[in-house]
């Protein structure tokens, strides 16, 4: 596991719903996190600015797979340019509308990523992205 090359100890931190973000990044930061990572989940999705809030209000450098995230002051954000997605829907419901079943259709994985950093959070978090880094990134928020 990738985890264990870099030394780095993974822990999941339960969750109902949003009204228990703030309870489990405080568990977190009580049991030691040094870090936090969002994990795709439609109890997430839309609460991008409450969750990188949350970050860093407990100094947790953060990253997310939505752009939205680092948008909203989360340090870095990397997954699938949902734009681009987005953009296929209609192909699938036209051939659904023309009797497709869609445990049929293929699944597609995105074709494209983004990679968002936040240098306004590193610098709150007094962390400095390696120019590596940043030459990577398909966007870089001053």
């Amino acid at each position: 596991m990738a985890a264990q090359a870099l030394r780095v100890e993974l822990r999941l931190v339960a969750y109902r719903g949003p009204d228990d973000f703030e309870g489990a990044v405080v568990a977190m930061r009580q049991d030691g996190a040094e870090a936090l990572f969002v994990m795709p989940h439609p109890t997430v999705s839309g609460h991008a600015t409450r969750l990188a809030a949350l970050a860093g209000t407990h100094r947790l450098p953060a990253m997310a797979p939505y752009r939205e995230f680092a948008e909203a002051g989360g340090l870095m954000a990397y997954g699938g340019m949902f734009s681009e997605m987005y953009r296929r829907v209609p192909i699938f419901v036209d051939k659904i509308l023309k009797g497709a079943k869609p445990s049929e259709l293929p699944i597609e994985r995105p074709m494209r990523f983004d990679f968002v950093v936040n240098l306004k959070t590193a610098k709150a978090f007094g962390l400095t992205i390696p120019p590596p880094i940043l030459i990577q990134a398909t966007e870089v928020l001053q």
